[in-house]
């Protein structure tokens, strides 16, 4: 039994209220979660109660094909397993979860970057899928928290590293951390980028978007790689095959993130917190004393606002229904964002200078 302390604001929540993402009515959201063991059963060994934990939000059987070979994101049996979508979530004051599926949070590291740790773990799936080399140009399709995470990822192995964006806050905060931000809106992002960039197209475009692989396909090198993340069940684009065959474009869709990346992402996050800087951030605005991780949280909300937490994340009105940032169908303006990453505090007691609870 985990007490939650507190979950991000995934925009895959958004996009289930708004019914652009399908999810089992009147299921509780949440699930970039984090939270203090309070109960355990007899058999728990890894874990014990007071121990902070992050919560592995895809559960899976263990014993079906796809799992015994390791894929465990492809589980035959995910049917009412997945927390926060088809099994209640985080946006609750406890989850009781079997072991396996918390995992816990190193030593010191704060609340604001464990509470990232799921959302990392995404992007570390999307990245690795993408097989990445030193010599590689990225386009990183959106900035919001995903897109972030992704571009500093990236950047760790790339060459060079852009990220395109439409909205003004979120083009201002990439450029708080990254050197090569492209403000895309109300334009065409595919000719805007090449214009940037000088016609040189990039090897590897990320879309994190859900609505970019139109503007992607029309972007990437010959022998490029284009990772789908973004998730929006309401969007479509036309694909000619020989589009793919004759330039050699691959098409990437790399699922869930498999079970030997969650400890991997909670390794890396400590890793994140404790540098200030990685290659491909701005050297004129990093400080010695915060981290791109810390600072990905820029707002928390208690439980009973979360209507106020939805809003600062572009809302839930019948027009967003109609956004289609970057896809050229729409009349409808994009959602204004006044928020990077929002987290939804479960927890109201008093907290240390780290996030986490301390005693009263």
């Amino acid at each position: 039994m985990v007490e939650i302390v507190g979950t991000g604001v995934c925009g895959t929540d958004r996009k289930i209220l708004l019914g652009r993402f399908p999810a089992r009515p009147g299921v509780v959201l949440g699930h970039e979660s984090v939270g203090v063991v309070r109960e355990t059963g007899a058999q728990v060994r890894s874990v014990g109660v007071g121990d902070r934990v992050v919560v592995n939000p895809t559960l899976y059987c263990g014993w079906c094909v796809p799992c015994r070979r390791g894929a465990t994101n492809f589980c035959r049996h995910k049917a009412g397993t997945e927390v926060g979508v088809d099994r209640d979530g985080t946006y609750a004051e406890t989850v009781a979860l079997p072991e396996r599926f918390v995992e816990r949070v190193p030593a010191g590291l704060p609340f604001r970057s464990a509470v990232l740790i799921e959302p990392l773990a995404c992007v570390l799936s999307n990245v690795r899928a993408a097989s990445l080399t030193f010599d590689d140009t990225v386009v990183v399709l959106g900035a919001g928290p995903i897109g972030m995470l992704t571009a500093l990822v990236a950047a760790r192995e790339a060459r060079r590293v852009t990220v395109a964006e439409t909205d003004g806050y979120r083009l201002e905060r990439a450029r708080e951390h990254f050197t090569h931000v492209v403000d895309v809106a109300g334009t065409d992002p595919a000719e805007t980028l090449l214009k940037t960039s000088d016609g040189e197209r990039p090897s590897v475009v990320f879309d994190t978007t859900g609505t970019g692989l139109d503007a992607a396909l029309r972007l990437i090198d010959d022998g490029g790689r284009v990772v789908v993340m973004g998730f929006d069940d309401t969007y479509t684009v036309p694909l000619r095959p020989l589009q793919l065959t004759n330039r050699g474009i691959q098409v990437i869709g790399a699922g869930d993130y498999r079970a030997d990346i969650f400890p991997v992402a909670v390794d890396l996050a400590a890793e994140l917190s404790a540098a200030p800087r990685r290659p491909g951030t701005s050297t004129s605005t990093s400080t010695s004393t915060s981290t791109l991780l810390d600072r990905l949280v820029t707002h928390e909300f208690p439980l009973e606002q979360y209507p106020e937490a939805f809003a600062a994340l572009g809302g839930l009105t019948q027009a967003d229904q109609a956004d289609r940032a970057g896809s050229g169908n729409s009349t409808q303006p994009p959602p204004r964002y006044d928020a990077l990453k929002v987290v939804i505090r479960s927890h109201r007691g008093p907290v240390g200078a780290d996030g986490w609870p301390v005693a009263e």
